[in-house]
């Protein structure tokens, strides 16, 4: 009874045991299986990942092209254009048809590159243009942080006067400013006690009219762009470098300027685009450019070159030359915060 109770036992205990095996294989068997398909079916997402990354990569430009092909259209023709007319022999004889057109190759370029007073009105424009980004980007960037210090009055009055500068348009603003500083009628003379001095006689002086009136049309946007910046930064780390110790021209230089950078590279180049092509502010200040030609900057040139003179190539190489140097000044600032390694 007992052998066969313990047989019996075995044989169930046996039996059971078996069973388990079994049961323990065959869900081993379909994990395995199951651990394999996962894999095979990750394998195939990785595979197929980077092919849907690819495609997804031409979504932007399909929502970009309607832009693209407008601005191709406005922008590429013309400038197409442009080089063309700098490579002929086009004055008022080939406009009216009395002479054919010809090739001249570089030779508008080497005239234009050989003529002094080009150069000096290229130096003068590059210096006046860096005086403007300078000016603009300093009283811009004091009126942002200003206008995270005062009040919600004064800070909605500022806005809207520097709003009112930035939408009066340039020809308007021109005439309103030459009228301040009017010699005989104008009140900042009798404010200063200037007499009858007049601020578009000198050369310098009249520079700096005009600079006064570029800043005074062009910080508004510098000034709104820095303020939507300053106020996307975390009031905690700016309460921080308070709380260390920090003066505002501090916070500003260690705290906020790292903060604005990629902000502080678009207001600047376009502020080099803006101050560089001037050309209304100039013209109506200093009636055409100043006794003698003193105030010329490039654009103004170029249209005395091209309309006054009826030398159209000569006007369509220096803009040109104008368009290359805006190029080429924007591309070596990207490239030199590129190699800082500052995200854009």
């Amino acid at each position: 009874m007992t052998t066969t109770s313990r047989t019996g036992t075995a044989r169930t205990t046996s039996g059971v045991g078996g069973a388990g095996t079994a049961s323990g294989a065959d869900g081993a068997g379909a994990t395995h299986r199951e651990g394999r398909a996962t894999n095979r079916s990750g394998r195939a997402a990785n595979r197929s990942g980077p092919a849907r990354g690819r495609g997804s990569g031409w979504t932007p430009w399909l929502y970009l092209l309607p832009a693209l092909a407008v601005l191709g259209a406005l922008l590429l023709y013309p400038i197409y254009q442009l080089g063309l007319i700098s490579f002929l022999e086009y004055t008022q004889a080939q406009v009216s048809g009395g002479e054919p057109t010809s090739f001249k190759g570089f030779g508008n370029y080497t005239a234009l590159f050989a003529d002094p007073q080009f150069r000096q009105v290229l130096l003068a424009t590059v210096l006046f243009a860096a005086a403007c980004v300078v000016t603009t980007l300093a009283v811009g960037c004091a009126l942002a942080v200003l206008l995270t210090r005062v009040r919600a009055l004064p800070r909605l009055v500022l806005m809207l006067a520097a709003l009112g500068a930035w939408a009066t348009p340039a020809i308007t603003g021109s005439t309103v400013w030459v009228f301040l500083f009017d010699p005989d009628f104008g009140p900042v003379n009798r404010l200063l006690g200037l007499g009858d001095f007049s601020w578009t006689y000198g050369r310098y002086s009249a520079f700096a009219l005009v600079l006064l009136e570029v800043v005074w049309c062009s910080f508004p946007f510098v000034m709104v762009t820095v303020y939507a910046g300053i106020r996307a930064i975390p009031s905690e780390v700016l309460e921080a470098a308070a709380l260390d110790g920090a003066s505002q021209w501090r916070i500003w230089r260690s705290v906020m300027a790292p903060a604005l950078r990629p902000i502080l590279v678009v207001v600047t180049i376009q502020s080099v685009i803006w101050d560089f092509k001037i050309f209304t502010q100039i013209y109506v200040m200093t009636n055409g450019g100043g006794i003698a030609g003193q105030n010329l900057v490039l654009n103004v040139y170029a249209y005395q070159k091209a309309f006054a003179s009826s030398e159209y190539s000569l006007g369509s190489a220096i803009g040109v030359v104008t368009l290359l140097i805006l190029l080429a000044v924007t591309l070596v600032y990207l490239r030199l915060l590129r190699r800082r390694g500052e995200e854009l």
